[in-house]
Formats: C-alpha cells, structure tokens, sequence
C-alpha cells in the first residue's frame, strides 16, 4: 500500500494535539491529525475538563437554591432526571467536538479516525475502520495524553469501582460514595455527587486535600467540603476493596486503626499515567522516564529528532492549557525558529466550591527554596462585591520580591477565582511590580478589585481594610 506523504502528523487530538495542528496548518504545513476516539477533542472536552465543569456548574444551582433560603428566597428541593442531565453534558461535548471538525475542514488539515502506532521513526500506522493506512511524515507531534490511574489492588472488574472517566458518565447516584484522593479531580467529583444527593465520605493520604495549593488557599474549600461531604478524612490510608453483594468493601487505616466499611461506589482518583505504552515507541529513538513519561527537551522534542512530545504524555503539569502552549514551542521548532518552553507561567485552577487558582510562586515553594518574599493578602470579607454576592469565605494575596517589588505569585480562593488568575499571570509574565497593580484602576464594584487591594495592602493604603505596616 503506497503511505499517505505529509510535512507533519499529530498523533491525538486533544487540546495540545489539536492545537498543534491547527497552527502548523495556521503556518503553511500539510497536517494529518490522528485520534483514536469517534469524537475529537481527547480527554479534556470527551472525559475530564468540559463535561467535569457543566456538571459542577448544573449542580452550583442545587447548592445556590438551598443556600438562598438565607436570603429570604426558598425553592422546593430539586428533582434530578440522570438521563436529561445526561443528555444536556453530551449536547455540550457533542457541539466543541463539532466545532473542532469544523476548524480541520477550513484549515485543511485532515482527520484521521483511528489508532496510531509508529513503524519507524518517519512512518505511522493507523488502524481504520476501513484497514490499514500507513503515513509518511517529516515530523510528528505525539500529543496521546494521559488516563486515570487505577492501582491493581483495586481494579476488582466492578463497575461500582470508578475512575473519573466512569464517573462522569453519571449512570447513577451512589447513595453512599467513597472518593480515594483529594486532589483536584476527587474534590471537584466530590461537590457534583454530594450535590446530587450522594453521602460522599472522602479519603486522602497526606494530611491535606489539593496538594500543591497553600493551606491559606484550601481552607475555604476544606471547610466546604467538611459541611457537604459526610466526611472528610486525612492520613488514611486504603488497603483494599473487595466486592461485597451489590457494594463494595473498602479497607482503611483511620485515626489509628483498620476499619471497614461497604459502600455502593468508589471513584478511585490517585492520578494519572501517560497513554503511550502501545504508540511503537520501541521501533523509534523516543526515551521516556521511570513514571512513562516521554522525555522532552524544552523545545519539546523527544530523544528522535523527527518526534516532538506535548501535553499530559510529556509529564510536568497535566493541564490542558500547558498543552497547548507547548504546542506552539514545538510547532515552531519544527518551523526552524528559537522557541523554548522556559520561564512560562502556568495558572493551576481548581473548580471546587470555592474555586481555587494559583500562578508563579507559591508560599511553599518560596520556603522549600529559600526565596525572599513578602504576602499581601486582601479578604473578600471587606469586599462589597463579594459580600453582595455571599462569597466573603475568599481570599486574594499577592507574593511579592521585596527588593523590586516585582510581583512573583498570585493566589485566588473564592468564586470565580479561574476567571481572575489571568490577570495575575500577566502581571507576572510581565514583570509589573505591586505598583502597578495598585495603580490600575478596577472597576467597582467586581471581585477583580481585590487584586488591586491586595497590591494597595502592601503598601499599608487599601482602602476597604486596615494594613498593620507600611512598606
């Protein structure tokens, strides 16, 4: 069979791999795109960041309804219909997939459904469902992403053990759910099925949920979580799950001693690893680490020259937006131009009840690495805008390098926190100093003025709260 001839494949097509595309078509390149999946889009828009945030936002609405009895307005207690919910998630999946067919056919850039495996370090085969196709190409960009873990102490072949691509299914509601992590993906499936009328009892192993974001950030969240969950439990640790009738029997060390309890599901969310163990990797120069991760340089090639890796397959941060970036460095690159993924600010956005975003530096890192700075940190307590909207449990801060006062970390917890980090990356991408920030005017009355009174705090001047020193 004669190989299709192309300047560059993309293999997977999720945020990173789509992007990858799109831009190397953007700059004149013959693209081949490859997905597996019916519908493009990979695991963010199929089954993680898009339908995780329409059902944290469909739930938001139980929470509102039953908080704003407060207020002197009351609702009658909801009622869910799983299979309109359902369907409402998948008309959202189904129009983004759509549109990112449509931008391929504009672009030029041909789709092709179908799993990929590399024959050499020039050649892809892909299985069709009309056979064999095999491609030609220059160079690829391997973007497969990543699938959640599930450690094989737990992988009984019970439906009723879950990882949150299960989960977001919503078959059913589990009267009692156990969720095993507190990270981000746990804490987020948690608020939507305690939304939805399960008893959420949620396990972590460290001392504390969303590792990685400062303990003055989780609080909010931890305090939510401990009032809507029916518990909230760290340092425990769970040994093993057997199938007990229609639940499952979970073993755990708690509070210094073995318990066991049965539950009618378990979301299993302790990670994620790299989708490429079946991609012929063997057959190319691509080195990847003890975790299965590919290795990278920083201009996103692998150790074969023709092979670029990107997104959650290159480890780093898995996060969708960190994909497409280094989309971009390597599409360039393959373009012959100077492109690096170094000294780029991430945001990290947790869409929890409140939402948490942090970007740059954090307090933790500062400590860990000996790096001199000093917090300002604003209350949403003293903001009209979030007391106007019952959200005064947040808070802003701004880490600050005390010699330049350039800004070196931004941290929100609160609502809406993920649509406000942005203005704290590009103060920092930047390099604006607190002055700046003090000195732009915000609009009143908004929640995106607590970053500018956080700058004014530390300088001893903001005005809706008092600052115990000048600087």
């Amino acid at each position: 069979m004669e190989p299709i001839q192309t300047q560059v494949v993309v293999v997977g097509a999720g945020p990173g791999g789509y992007a990858a595309a799109f831009y190397a078509a953007d700059r004149g390149k013959k693209v081949i795109l490859v997905d597996q999946d019916k519908r493009p889009g990979g695991v963010c828009l199929n089954r993680g960041c898009i339908p995780s945030k329409a059902l944290l936002h469909a739930t938001k609405m139980i929470h509102e309804a039953q908080v704003s009895a407060q207020r002197g307005i009351e609702f009658s207690s909801p009622k869910i219909r799983l299979d309109k919910l359902r369907a409402w998630k998948e008309s959202i999946l189904e129009k983004l997939a759509q549109g990112i067919v449509t931008l391929c056919q504009k672009r030029g850039v041909e789709l092709l459904h179908g799993r990929g495996c590399f024959e050499d370090s020039q050649t892809l085969r892909v299985e069709t469902k009309d056979g064999q196709k095999f491609i030609r190409f220059e160079k690829a960009v391997i973007a497969v992403g990543s699938k959640p873990a599930l450690p094989k102490a737990f992988d009984l072949g019970n439906k009723r053990i879950m990882t949150s691509t299960e989960a977001l299914e919503l078959e059913e509601i589990p009267k009692e759910l156990l969720i095993v992590g507190g990270g981000y993906i746990g804490m987020e499936l948690g608020t939507v099925y305690a939304a939805l009328g399960s008893r959420v009892v949620l396990v972590e192993a460290m001392d504390s949920i969303l590792l990685g974001a400062d303990p003055d950030l989780v609080r909010p969240v931890m305090r939510f979580a401990e009032k809507n969950f029916r518990e909230l439990r760290l340092n425990t640790k769970v040994s093993k799950m057997a199938t007990g009738g229609k639940q499952i029997k979970v073993s755990m060390e708690f509070g210094g001693k073995n318990v066991e309890e049965s539950y009618d599901g378990v979301l299993v969310s302790v990670g994620r690893v790299p989708n490429c163990s079946d991609l012929g990797l063997q057959y190319t120069r691509v080195q990847r680490d003890d975790k299965g991760f590919i290795k990278v340089n920083s201009k996103q090639q692998t150790t074969d020259p023709n092979l670029y890796a990107i997104g959650d397959v290159a480890g780093g941060l898995l996060l969708a937006h960190k994909a497409s970036r280094e989309a971009r460095v390597a599409v360039e690159n393959i373009l012959g131009e100077d492109s690096a993924f170094e000294n780029i600010i991430i945001p990290a956005v947790v869409f929890t009840e409140p939402e948490v975003a942090w970007c740059g530096l954090t307090e933790a890192e500062a400590k860990q690495k000996n790096i001199p700075v000093k917090v300002s940190r604003f209350p949403w307590g003293a903001s009209g805008r979030a007391l106007a909207v019952d959200k005064g449990e947040g808070l802003t801060k701004l880490l600050i390098e005390p010699d330049t006062e350039r800004i070196l970390g931004v941290g929100i917890v609160g609502a809406g926190a993920g649509e406000l980090i942005g203005e704290g990356v590009h103060a920092i991408e930047m390099g604006a100093t607190a002055k700046d920030l003090a000195d732009t005017v915000h609009p009143h009355p908004t929640l995106s003025e607590t970053l500018m009174e956080a700058a004014e705090a530390f300088y001893g001047t903001a005005t809706h709260t008092l600052s115990p020193k000048k600087h």
